[in-house]
């Protein structure tokens, strides 16, 4: 993959961003056509200001965590103003991408460009999905030993069948996350060439060649993230694992904070929409929208409508509004002051795939890196 100035800045122009704002925004306003009671609106003005509050206090402590994290993990090696700007920079691509594609596509590549080797960069943002597919598979089977099997919700509307349906349908996913973050564990940790051996097997596939190119890629990236992994201390992981384990417990926290600004939940509550939470979080993986644009305020009814009756579409106005378009918002006005820092004083700013595989095996040459 080639990656330019010009080809960055078309991953997020205006074009691009307006559209999934208008389809998350449409959905809203079609759901507040059509459920829409007298005095709906005067339910913000009852808003309890100390929930209000910790929701607020809540996505400040996360983005803080997220900034936090990137630092250790990076060595330090980036300031707490360049880790605002990846952090900021991370958010804005997963909300202007596809869930489907997700920030981490260009993380690498925003780090490259904070002066962070290319090796370094892969290898840190490998940790990052790692860690956050674990934290994922580790809370999963927790909530399902105190959720009572409510957590997938019940609804009037809603035939068993497809209820059915939903559950098996989180399963599937839950074991192929399951499966990857184990997959990248065995690959970073235990035998790396044992895994690009087997991605290059799988790119031999006569049906499957044509994506041979980026499976060799990323069997030469799992090398390099290894090698340089395999030098980290403990302190190393626990800073990574502890921030982990905060960043994601506030992600999934923010909407029962912001539910309880507007009705009461006792701590069973609380936990049940965490719970169910995971769930939502999961089922936007497959929407094709940038950012889950509509699919999720669509989808924000039938798991937490049970707790809000009939003010749900002004709280998922107030939802998609802080952890969505406050990040678009953000990112907007971060990426252009980001792009002229990073390539004011860059002649080239080309950094083709034949350099990235030539750097890649400079990388892989310069030592061997041990099979267990």
């Amino acid at each position: 993959m080639t990656l330019t100035k010009e080809k960055l800045q078309a991953k997020f122009s205006t074009r691009r961003l307006i559209l999934p704002m208008l389809l998350g925004l449409g959905v809203v306003g079609y759901m507040l056509y059509k459920n829409y009671e007298p005095g709906q609106l005067q339910t913000l003005l009852q808003a309890s200001p100390l929930w209000i509050g910790v929701t607020l206090l809540v996505l400040l402590i996360r983005d803080l965590g997220y900034m936090y994290r990137i630092r250790y993990i990076t060595d330090k090696a980036l300031s707490w103003k360049q880790s605002f700007r990846v952090i900021m920079l991370w958010e804005f691509a997963s909300c202007a991408l596809p869930s489907v594609v997700g920030g981490s596509t260009i993380a690498a590549y925003i780090l490259f460009k904070e002066k962070i080797a290319l090796g370094k960069s892969i290898a840190q943002v490998m940790v990052t999905a790692m860690l956050d597919n674990l934290y994922f598979v580790l809370a999963v089977p927790l909530v399902l030993l105190f959720a009572d099997g409510e957590l997938i919700p019940s609804l009037d509307n809603m035939s068993e069948t497809f209820r059915q349906s939903l559950s098996i349908a989180f399963g599937i996913s839950y074991l192929l996350i399951a499966l990857y973050a184990f997959t990248m564990f065995y690959a970073l940790f235990m035998n790396p060439k044992a895994v690009k051996r087997l991605l290059l097997r799988i790119g031999s596939i006569r049906i499957l060649r044509k994506w041979r190119p980026a499976l060799l890629r990323h069997a030469n990236e799992l090398l390099i993230a290894s090698k340089h992994l395999r030098t980290k201390d403990v302190s190393f992981w626990l800073h990574g694992s502890i921030s982990t384990i905060f960043v994601w417990t506030a992600r999934y926290a923010i909407i029962g904070c912001l539910i309880a600004a507007f009705t009461h939940l006792d701590a069973g509550d609380h936990f049940l929409v965490f719970a169910r939470n995971l769930i939502y979080k999961v089922v936007l993986l497959v929407s094709v929208t940038p950012g889950g644009a509509g699919f999720a305020e669509i989808a924000f009814p039938a798991f937490f409508g049970a707790f809000l009756g009939g003010f749900t579409t002004i709280i998922v106005l107030l939802y998609r509004l802080l952890t969505y378009y406050l990040y678009l918002l953000v990112g907007v006005i971060v990426f252009p002051r980001w792009v002229a820092v990073v390539y004011g004083s860059e002649k080239d700013n080309t950094i083709p795939a034949s350099n990235q595989q030539k750097n890649i095996s400079t990388t892989l040459n310069s030592d061997t890196i041990p099979a267990k």
